[in-house]
């Protein structure tokens, strides 16, 4: 006999969750072209700085990751430890960068103001940037994911890993600290708890890590163009809220959103990281280029959209 049987909020929760996931691996390929695109249309102009040889000054001793070549281990260090431990140079903490795009439930929301969804400019933006970087002698990895590698083909590397990523849906990346003088490059639309957000910052950044923070943004999130009677749909549950005269709550919305960004911005300038907000309404090569001046060390913002509205 068949049986019915009525999906709890959980069932309905993981189905979504599943659904968003494949929903992306199929516009996956278009995003790994779009990439390469957006690379090549600021490529002219970045400065390589690729060094001769690894290089040789012993820098720190971190722990092995799977998949990378046995004769790296120090078998001697790895003795006195329950681990396993490989000894960095020096040349190669200071170029290593780990990325991080956001593609959980909340980037999935897309208006008609917008060109994309947030999370296929966060997969654009973060492919495209490994791209440029890896040109110029930088080595690239998914923070969390990938070990960091300096491939031709990182942007196929690393779509083909965010296809079979378990922690697609985390709204935020793990909290272990990054390796000194290495980079972090995230990008996410921050709708989280500014209290989490600034602790995973600090988490992070603990060892001396750098990081710049990309907020991704759609154009009707910022400017809340709601009026009359509206419902509001929770992405992240089955959540609803039915409104009247929504235009009332613009002025208390904008200010929470600035408190909120002001949180996150002041998390990232204690570090010394940069912070800027992207709107998915602008180019997405514009966002990229910019990235790319504060990776080299040039002016960063700490406030509104520093040049990548």
């Amino acid at each position: 006999m068949a049986t019915v049987r009525l999906l709890d909020k959980h069932d309905r929760e993981t189905r979504a969750l599943q659904h968003a996931a494949l929903d992306l691996a199929r516009r996956l390929p278009q995003l790994v072209v779009a990439a390469k695109d957006v690379a090549a249309s600021v490529r002219h102009g970045v400065h390589g700085r690729r060094q001769a040889g690894v290089g040789e000054a012993f820098w720190q001793f971190r722990p092995f990751v799977a998949g990378e070549s046995a004769s790296r281990i120090d078998w001697r260090r790895s003795a006195r430890d329950d681990r396993t431990f490989v000894r960095e140079r020096e040349w190669e903490a200071a170029h290593t960068i780990f990325l991080w795009m956001d593609r959980s439930p909340s980037m999935n929301f897309v208006s008609s103001l917008a060109l994309e969804p947030k999370v296929d400019r966060a997969v654009v933006l973060g492919l495209a940037a490994a791209d440029l970087l890896v040109r110029g002698g930088e080595r690239v990895g998914i923070l969390g994911l990938t070990r960091p590698v300096a491939a031709r083909n990182i942007v196929d590397r690393l779509a083909e890993a965010m296809l079979v990523d378990p922690e697609a849906a985390a709204e935020l990346p793990q909290a272990d600290p990054l390796p000194a003088r290495s980079q972090a490059i995230l990008l996410s639309d921050f709708l989280t708890d500014a209290a989490i957000v600034e602790e995973r910052i600090a988490r992070l950044s603990s060892r001396g890590a750098g990081g710049h923070v990309v907020m991704i943004a759609d154009p009707v999130e910022e400017t809340f163009p709601f009026e009359g009677h509206v419902e509001f749909a929770d992405v992240d549950s089955r959540e609803r809220l039915r409104v009247g005269q929504a235009q009332t709550f613009r002025p208390l919305y904008v200010a929470r959103l600035a408190e909120h960004r002001a949180r996150i911005a002041h998390a990232c300038a204690s570090r010394g990281w940069s912070f800027v907000v992207h709107r998915t309404d602008g180019p997405a090569s514009a966002a990229l280029l910019a990235l790319r001046i504060r990776l080299e060390g040039g002016p960063s913002a700490t406030t509104g959209t520093g040049g990548l509205g």
